[in-house]
């Protein structure tokens, strides 16, 4: 095998890979020993028709396609290694050459790692934010876990109200005529999250367990289905349960169920710990994610538009399967939201681009400032690693691949350059505008 590469404009980057011939009719008999089963030819028992006789019958490129993607599954990791090349993105790859007798030629165009040029990282003035906890966000909090300790009890004594679930049997119809997906039986609908459309909700306050109800409503102009979108619908509406939240007393027996302490002063002091504790990581992470911006406007990269596609596609993937643990499927996400994938891309491109600029403003601090990862580093990561899933740090570097632990490397060198930028940054008040102008130029 043989790997030419081509630098090409915005860091792309085009590797022309030959492969051998004899390697190519390997290929091919791999596709026609995975094939012959599925061909029929008269005379001939199913799987043993000879390839020359299938070639001749078909054309000689039958098993072309199948021999190229073998070849390119094959050879594509070695040739990115031979080429030298820091690739970033998935490869677009077109076969120039395939031919019996010839050697196999495909290119491979691909994104290559930007070169940056930083701007100031070390001294970067961030927000300072204040991380003290009121009385009225404990009393706030306090009242959430009262929703959440809630009992739910069946109304028999008044109609629906604000904040009820009311278990309603329904049929929507445009024009007279019964929707698809507009039926449902014993529904749960809490009134006042508005789930249902337009002022669906609003129409069943005041009616009684055993109403039949007439609701009149309006699909919005941008609704998913289009047959429905901008159409006004009436939904027939039986109503057959009114359930209400029950709340518990806030006093020392409700702190010793929900909290295991003895008094409810010592619950409001755990809160206010706990609170306290929550805006401080998140105050953390906000100052870092407001350095790492300010070093990325004043540095330079150029972002080859594959290494962002490549960042969506990841991202779009990532969000698949959290959706499935949750037991959807991203057809149904997609159906129910009325989205593409394509605009489920665009919607995560501004974060995806922020990902790969704070990813290599980050590495190339951590070269420029000789940060290195040492074995016990990684040693300690794994032993992390290893008590969060249930393990012994042991097994689990067996586990780990050459790939992995070069991987772990890398991100534990860019959390060093986190720690490094964030153990130099200067704290100012929200708003000295004229400090943040006067930063500005200096910069």
């Amino acid at each position: 095998m043989s790997v030419q590469v081509e630098n090409l404009e915005h860091n792309m980057a085009k590797l022309t890979i030959e492969v051998a011939a004899e390697e190519l009719e390997k290929a091919l008999d791999s596709a026609y020993q995975k094939q012959k089963k599925q061909i029929s030819v008269p005379g001939f028992r199913k799987g043993k028709v000879p390839r020359a006789m299938i070639e001749k019958m078909y054309g000689a490129g039958v098993f072309y396609e199948d021999a190229a993607n073998i070849l390119m599954q094959q050879t594509y990791a070695g040739a990115v290694d031979e080429s030298g090349v820091d690739i970033v993105s998935r490869p677009t790859v077109e076969v120039t050459q395939i031919e019996k007798g010839q050697p196999f030629i495909y290119t491979a165009e691909v994104a290559v790692r930007p070169e940056v040029t930083l701007g100031k990282y070390m001294g970067v003035t961030v927000t300072k934010i204040d991380t003290s906890v009121s009385d009225e966000e404990v009393d706030a909090e306090l009242e959430n876990q009262r929703n959440k300790n809630a009992r739910t009890v069946t109304v028999t004594d008044r109609p629906v109200a604000e904040g009820d679930t009311a278990v309603i049997d329904f049929e929507g119809f445009v024009d007279g005529v019964a929707f698809d997906g507009g039926k449902g039986e014993n529904h749960p609908l809490e009134i006042g999250s508005h789930t249902f459309i337009d002022t669906f909700e609003d129409q069943l306050v005041g009616k009684n367990t055993g109403d039949e109800v007439e609701v009149n409503v309006t699909f919005p102009e941008q609704y998913q289905a289009a047959d429905l979108a901008g159409k006004p619908a009436t939904f027939k509406v039986k109503i057959n349960e009114i359930k209400a939240k029950e709340l518990p007393e806030l006093d020392d027996e409700f702190a010793q169920d929900v909290a295991g302490v003895d008094t409810l002063a010592e619950y409001k002091e755990e809160i206010k710990k706990n609170l306290t504790e929550k805006k401080e990581t998140e105050a953390k992470k906000t100052k870092e994610d407001e350095a790492i911006q300010k070093i990325i406007d004043k540095s330079k990269m150029d972002l080859p538009e594959a290494m962002i596609e490549t960042q969506c596609e990841t991202m779009v993937e990532e969000f698949a399967q959290r959706i499935a643990q949750s037991g959807l499927t991203m057809e149904q996400y997609l159906q129910f939201s009325g989205m593409t994938v394509d605009q489920l891309k665009d919607q995560v491109r501004p974060e995806a681009t922020t990902r790969i600029q704070s990813s290599l403003v980050l590495a190339q601090i951590a070269k420029e400032e000789n940060i290195e990862v040492t074995d016990a580093d990684i040693d300690a990561e794994v032993e992390k690693m290893a008590k969060a899933y249930g393990m012994e740090a042991d097994k689990l570097k067996e586990y780990m691949g050459d790939a992995e632990k070069e991987s772990m490397k890398k991100d534990l060198a860019i959390t060093k350059a986190v720690d490094l930028v964030m153990d130099n940054v200067k704290e100012r008040a929200k708003a000295k505008r004229k400090a943040d102008a006067e930063e500005s130029t200096e910069e």
